[in-house]
């Protein structure tokens, strides 16, 4: 049989997890009468934990809005999600603010048990990502959640901004998205100083204050899309166009929506895109693995021949014979 201390213990964890049971409800998980639920409630009132519990049909209990719980209650398993997800944060540039995933990652580690806390910390000192770390600079958390508050409550924002040419501005946006792409936070709406949708890198935001404003619901606004076309309409050096001799399922596999544009043609896949440099394009289009025809520019194809040239030297190659 449980201990009452247990049950107790228990009681809070449902409180946290599932705010409004009934004492019905709460008498039936943890085993108990509903009297004896209401004296586990009296006990956690008298430890300093606010439990408020609602009269009638649809009454419950809860904890108080805003009541953060003293002792840290995670499974094994939990505790491992949660450390996973604060590193891949931090790896991604998903996390924001400079310092807050090393400290929350330190605050768990103070609160957990013993034997858990040498586990979890086995796993954050044996596990590696692939791949780079992020180093785009990160958004202050400040700023995300006023943001994703306001897109949510569709409530305008004022913003101040300033832009890659280091000119600062202050502007009214209706929110209607955050995107995270790239290591980098996004946000779109409307943005009433231009009179049109615009998309601002989070980054950049050196405030935002919610406004008593409430815009129009944007429908079908889709802010993934819309942030991709703007990443794409940025200005390169190079148009390029090329088709890929393959199906537009494989093609679009193969290329994102941020490198490049698909459609599906007679010949194959016409791929459109932007490049700063032809060299890098090359190397990309021969990763693919399938025939491609260059259509523009008639550099990129010269730039194909003489990667082509170098992997044909490299291949005939011969190893080094030992000395001696």
């Amino acid at each position: 049989m449980p201990h009452p201390v247990t049950r107790v213990l228990t009681l809070l964890e449902l409180l946290q997890a599932s705010p409004g049971l009934t004492g019905a409800e709460l008498a039936r998980r943890l085993e108990v009468d509903e009297r004896t639920v209401r004296r586990y409630v009296l006990r956690l009132v008298e430890l300093g934990v606010p439990v408020e519990g609602e009269r009638g049909r649809y009454g419950g209990y809860r904890l108080l809005p805003g009541y953060k719980l003293p002792p840290l209650m995670l499974s094994e398993d939990e505790a491992a999600a949660v450390v996973l997800g604060l590193m891949a944060g931090r790896r991604t540039g998903l996390a924001v603010g400079e310092s807050a995933t090393g400290s929350a990652l330190a605050k768990i580690s103070r609160v957990l048990p013993a034997a858990l806390r040498e586990r979890v910390e086995a796993v954050a000192g044996a596990v590696d990502v692939t791949g780079r770390a992020a180093t785009a600079p990160r958004p202050a958390a400040g700023t995300l959640l006023t943001l994703a508050g306001a897109a949510r409550r569709r409530r305008r924002v004022r913003l101040a901004y300033r832009s890659w040419r280091g000119e600062a501005s202050e502007r009214e946006l209706d929110p209607y998205g955050l995107v995270f792409h790239a290591g980098r936070w996004y946000v779109t709406g409307f943005d009433h100083l231009k009179g049109e949708v615009r998309t601002f890198r989070l980054d950049r935001v050196a405030a935002a204050e919610p406004l008593e404003t409430v815009f129009p619901d944007p429908g079908d606004f889709d802010p993934v899309a819309r942030v991709m076309d703007a990443l794409s309409s940025v200005p390169y050096r190079h148009e390029v166009r090329v088709v890929l001799e393959t199906t537009l399922a494989e093609a679009g596999r193969l290329l994102p929506r941020s490198v490049a544009t698909l459609a599906e043609t007679e010949d194959g896949v016409l791929v459109t895109s932007r490049a700063d440099r032809l060299d890098g394009m090359a190397r990309m289009l021969a990763s693919l693995g399938v025939p491609f025809t260059v259509l523009a520019p008639d550099a990129l194809r010269r730039e194909v021949a003489a990667l082509a040239a170098r992997l044909h030297a490299y291949a005939a190659r011969e190893p080094a014979t030992p000395a001696g």
